[in-house]
């Protein structure tokens, strides 16, 4: 048994059996893929993988004991190169965080800036994705941290840490009526209006929707997009009002715009940070954390991670 043959199974699940993706994914050719599992489920004497013909088709029932086993395997083989990468090259490595478009726009650049001053020798990639993409980058250790709003709390595998709270804003042109209005707006004000806001599952959407139907309000949004940036580029162009998160709103950068606090209409909203459960953090990912929260010490973190490890 070897990890290349660990490697082999596990890539196999991940890309739908398709026998030359993992060969793509593992810089090796198609046969040697086949060789390495054929070659694994003789040695345990089980068939891994169901299958129609040569092609692979999908797991049989010891296969779906097994997968488990091997993906913890291949995790705590990585812990152990880490571990060691602590000791031995502490201040140097490569770092990899998935956030939101807005969390990487708005919430991380200091912390980046931060971080690149204290660890010169560390390779920082910011990589950028839905909450949904974030959770699937850090299952599959594509990712170290990830930084979203909505959906981390929903993966089990994932253990989740509270970031900053947050609400949304109102964003119109300089001459829109909601500025005239001599009484807080409300949601029956906003629904007179046509709503340029932020996609299903990103930034706070789902309080944004909740908020409007408990009201019984259906507002005309006639305009979805990933970031802030493109929902105030249209708001601009007079095509709706905008609802982003207020940290989107940069009244030196966005001098066409006026921002209307909504924070009395809409839930407030939590981001959330996310590892993946059980995985071993280098010491620079607890103090990059700590810089975007600062009640999130090393200490702490470390607590969390083995509380859930030992739940």
């Amino acid at each position: 048994m070897n990890f290349q043959q660990l490697r082999s199974i596990r890539e196999a699940a991940r890309n739908n059996y398709n026998l030359t993706e993992v060969a793509s994914v593992l810089f090796t050719s198609q046969p040697a893929i086949s060789r390495q599992i054929r070659e694994l489920e003789e040695e345990l004497g089980v068939e891994i993988f169901t299958r129609a013909g040569k092609r692979l088709t999908g797991l049989t029932t010891p296969g779906k004991t097994l997968l488990p086993i091997i993906d913890r395997l291949l995790l705590e083989a990585g812990n152990l190169k880490n571990a060691g990468k602590d000791f031995k090259e502490k201040d140097t490595g490569v770092f990899y965080v998935a956030a939101t478009h807005s969390q990487a726009r708005y919430a991380l650049p200091a912390v980046v800036r931060d971080f690149r001053q204290i660890y010169p020798g560390v390779t920082l990639h910011l990589r950028q994705g839905s909450p949904q993409q974030i959770a699937d980058m850090l299952l599959t250790g594509e990712a170290d941290i990830g930084v979203a709003t909505e959906a981390l709390a929903d993966y089990e595998q994932l253990v989740t840490l509270p970031g900053y709270r947050w609400s949304h804003s109102v964003i119109v042109p300089p001459d829109h009526p909601l500025l005239q209005q001599s009484t807080p707006i409300s949601l029956e004000d906003l629904a007179r209006h046509p709503i340029i806001t932020y996609e299903h599952g990103f930034t706070g959407r789902a309080h944004i929707d909740e908020a409007f139907a408990r009201e019984g309000l259906a507002p005309e949004v006639v305009l979805t997009a990933m970031d802030a940036d493109v929902i105030k580029t249209y708001v601009e162009l007079g095509m709706g009002i905008g609802i982003v998160a207020s940290i989107a709103f940069d009244p030196e950068r966005d001098r066409l715009l006026r921002a209307i606090d909504a924070r009395h209409l809409f839930e407030i909203n939590l981001t959330r940070i996310a590892v993946r459960r059980g995985i071993w953090l280098r010491d620079y990912a607890y103090h990059f954390i700590e810089s975007f929260v600062p009640t999130l010490t090393p200490d702490v973190v470390r607590q969390k991670l083995n509380e859930d490890s030992d739940g």
